[in-house]
């Protein structure tokens, strides 16, 4: 695919861009094409017929540079990549918008597999889905041990208060989309906020951590953890609760949100908390309140979407019935506060 074919990335400048700064990487021309998936940062996969590597940008248009910063998402890999948490060798960070229009970075490609469906996973089988989701809980314990000042990401958050500034955050996310009646929202809201947990010591957190944010290898281990644009520092917690949630079978036929959790074979959440508490060292006593902040911020990001999709602002299969899911968050993540 030539440049001119590819939206956000001109392949010409970024082949000279790269020549500058790594001399004898590209070996010919440029091809690319855009890879689907990721919350909202453009990732192409891009070749010179012999080696591949992948390219981060902000999407086009008018973004907010806190959600999108490249500096940020390349710091924190580049600060892992020689610990054990796998992550791809990044090559090149260019803060100068003039090369492509936003400030970008290349990173190697990583062979591997994400898995977004149960459907996916079903030619797996059960022994090798239950070891897959096993290594993704395995690889989470990893990062959470990485000692931030060590690699240099003592700096990368704020981590005292941070759970109270995330429920107040996710807060005014939802009163932004607002424009019909959610019971039960804002009591759960205020239910998470009244039984706030201590947090443990801080770590690196992922902040979107589930199975199809990662590349899986032919060995059902993880090559690589993608898509670190939520990261800092925080409670690590957070990410145990996200990945429970995502872990939790949603009886929903035709369901537009696609989860991997019906796929036989997949641990049972308290499975993956006992594996994580056991392997981490950490009490995870607390872990019911985590799981429910999860179901409410994605009870916020589901509302976000139907608020947009009512305004005409967002087209395509799916929108239509995801206004009827937010529902069934809020009632989770209730229950899940009730029975924590």
């Amino acid at each position: 695919m030539s440049s001119d074919q590819l939206p956000g990335l001109d392949l010409d400048r970024l082949r000279d861009r790269l020549d500058q700064e790594v001399p004898g990487l590209v070996q010919g021309p440029l091809q690319g094409r855009h890879i689907e998936g990721g919350r909202s940062n453009l990732t192409y996969d891009i070749t010179d017929g012999t080696s591949r590597w992948v390219v981060r940008r902000p999407p086009l248009g008018h973004v907010l540079a806190t959600a999108h910063d490249m500096k940020r998402e390349h710091r924190v890999i580049e600060a892992l990549h020689p610990t054990t948490v796998p992550v791809p060798k990044p090559l090149l960070l260019c803060e100068d918008e003039e090369v492509v229009g936003a400030p970008f970075y290349v990173m190697e490609f990583v062979a591997g597999t994400p898995y977004r469906t149960a459907e996916e996973l079903a030619p797996l089988g059960p022994e090798r889905t239950r070891a897959a989701v096993f290594s993704l809980v395995d690889t989470l314990v990893d990062l959470h041990a990485v000692d931030p000042d060590a690699v240099g990401l003592g700096d990368f958050g704020r981590p005292d208060g941070f759970l109270d500034r995330q429920l107040r955050r996710w807060g005014k996310q939802l009163d932004a989309s607002r424009n019909r009646d959610l019971a039960g929202i804002d009591e759960l809201h205020a239910a998470l906020g009244r039984a706030l947990p201590v947090s443990p010591a801080p770590t690196v957190i992922h902040g979107d951590y589930r199975l199809d944010n990662v590349l899986l290898g032919e060995d059902d281990r993880i090559k690589a953890v993608l898509d670190w644009e939520m990261s800092t520092l925080g409670d690590p917690l957070t990410d145990l609760g996200l990945l429970v949630m995502y872990s939790v079978r949603l009886e929903l036929p035709d369901s537009p949100i696609s989860t991997t959790a019906s796929a036989v074979g997949h641990p049972s959440p308290q499975e993956l908390i006992e594996r994580y508490a056991e392997r981490s060292g950490r009490d995870v006593s607390a872990v019911s309140w985590y799981t429910a902040f999860a179901w409410f911020k994605l009870a916020v990001i589901l509302e976000g979407i139907h608020y947009r999709y009512t305004l005409g602002q967002t087209v395509g299969s799916g929108f239509d019935r995801i206004g009827e899911l937010v529902p069934v968050f809020i009632e989770h993540g209730l229950t899940t506060l009730q029975e924590g």
